[in-house]
């Protein structure tokens, strides 16, 4: 009697949830990590290693982005959208009619008009009007496709920057390059999928929400580099401390995850471990990275970059370096364009710092045969109003208009979509949307995107929500 309770004990303790979780076929823990991260239980692809490239829904035409985001809003009436109604009625209150049933937290309806700042010029076979601001985007003008019919749902700046790079205007929603890195994984083994510089005056007004993986696994954020020295602090080994000493405590604690793991299928401890491997990796990936000057000293003049020198230039050039090397997402936030004020002095400022370096990259990527399978995206949370503010030298926020370009990675070239009035304040044709672009962006990295979701609170979440059409003009 006595032996068959010892033994139906030793049973019970050996059937146990723990063990059936860990041990059953291959361990349901390892089955929910692997649906989690689309891969399959053949062994291709360890639940540690959940960066390992993956398929998209169909044949892409883009496998990289490097987003250009200029935050701040910069004004697409001095830069992209030549409005010579808007010069001819300058000083004078706008039309009645332009303002009826319009609300925004700023506009001042007994605001003037302002007119364009400065001139504007056809440049490349295609004809497209640039301002003077931008000599060198001229010289490329011929490979982007300039949107001037872009809205969005916020005019704040927090919340615009967080709707244009999560889709929603709250907090905790995944960024784009999440959703990217989420679908596709990376091609790099010793740098982070997602990698997010930022320059300019002063962070981003919507902070690292705009970089954030929301509700996805935390291994999914971006990552945020500096542009000069260490890209990450505390990258190196303290004193005392050498690559042996170093690799054995990694094996010892990636052991000890590895058991935890097989035991709750926590992604979050697949983030640990590969966060662990992955900052051993960089500390000899990371400095190679970051010496541009083993680039040539044409690249360098080219771009404007100076090794050791953090700048927007800097940034463009170690982008160039980045996808070179793998790496899925590239981000990088220059927050200097918010001109309620000084919007003349401001921006020959901004586009002295930053329209060089822009169209560069455009060349660089183009020669070096990456551009056909890079998508390049330049632009802002919002526009800039028609009507003046700060005396007679500045633009306030404006939702209903406004302009960003493309290029690359199934983009299609040398052409104008969109049309706002003759003024600049609505759009009148070819009117895209933020989730139009979210839909266009994840269509060119082969993803329907009403099908990439993630599970979370009882329902299936996605970048685009319920909305967005893939704008067909936009494709080559």
């Amino acid at each position: 009697m006595n032996d068959s309770r010892k033994t139906a004990d030793h049973l019970r303790q050996a059937i146990t949830r723990r063990w059936f979780l860990r041990d059953c076929r291959v361990g349901l823990g390892g089955m929910a990590l692997a649906s989690l991260l689309g891969e399959s239980l053949s062994g291709a692809v360890s639940r540690t290693d959940p960066f390992a490239p993956k398929q998209p829904h169909f044949p892409a035409k883009a496998k990289n982005v490097i987003f250009l985001f200029m935050a701040g809003a910069p004004s697409h009436l001095e830069l992209f959208d030549n409005k010579p109604q808007l010069a001819k009625f300058d000083g004078q209150l706008p039309p009645k009619e332009l303002l009826e049933g319009y609300r925004a937290a700023f506009i001042n309806p007994n605001s003037k008009l302002l007119g364009p700042k400065f001139k504007f010029a056809k440049h490349g076979k295609c004809g497209a009007e640039l301002s003077e601001l931008l000599p060198h985007l001229a010289e490329v003008v011929d490979d982007l496709c300039i949107v001037k019919s872009m809205v969005t749902d916020a005019f704040n700046h927090a919340p615009g920057q967080i709707m244009m790079n999560t889709g929603s205007q709250q907090f905790g929603r995944p960024s784009m390059g999440a959703w990217t890195t989420y679908g596709l994984g990376s091609e790099s083994k010793d740098l982070p999928a997602y990698v997010v510089f930022s320059s300019g005056a002063k962070g981003t007004s919507g902070g690292a929400s705009n970089w954030g993986c929301g509700f996805l696994p935390t291994m999914y954020q971006g990552v945020l580099f500096r542009s000069a020295g260490d890209p990450v602090l505390f990258l190196s080994n303290p004193k005392g401390i050498d690559f042996e000493m170093q690799r054995d405590t990694l094996d010892a604690v990636r052991a000890l995850n590895e058991q935890r793991l097989d035991i709750t299928g926590d992604p979050e401890i697949a983030t640990r471990i590969n966060s662990f491997e992955m900052a051993q990796r960089m500390q000899t990936s990371a400095p190679e990275l970051m010496d541009l000057s083993q680039e040539s000293k044409e690249t360098l003049e080219m771009y404007g970059a100076e090794p050791g020198k953090a700048s927007f230039a800097n940034n463009c050039l170690l982008a160039r370096r980045l996808v070179e090397r793998g790496v899925r997402f590239v981000q990088l936030f220059h927050e200097a364009w918010d001109h309620h004020g000084g919007l003349v002095s401001g921006l020959k400022t901004e586009c002295g710092k930053t329209d060089k370096p822009a169209a560069a990259l455009i060349k660089d990527l183009k020669r070096r045969g990456l551009l056909n399978d890079t998508l390049v995206i330049w632009g802002g949370e919002f526009g800039r109003t028609p009507m003046v503010q700060g005396g007679n030298d500045g633009r306030d926020h404006h939702p209903n208009a406004f302009t960003m370009w493309f290029a690359g990675g199934g983009i299609k070239p040398g052409v104008t979509i969109g049309e706002s009035d003759e003024l600049g304040f609505n759009v009148t044709k070819d009117k895209i949307h933020v989730h139009d672009l979210h839909a266009t962006l994840l269509h060119l990295l082969g993803f329907d995107h009403t099908k990439l979701t993630h599970r979370f609170q009882g329902r299936d979440f996605r970048l685009t929500d319920v909305h967005g059409n893939v704008m067909q003009a936009m494709l080559a």
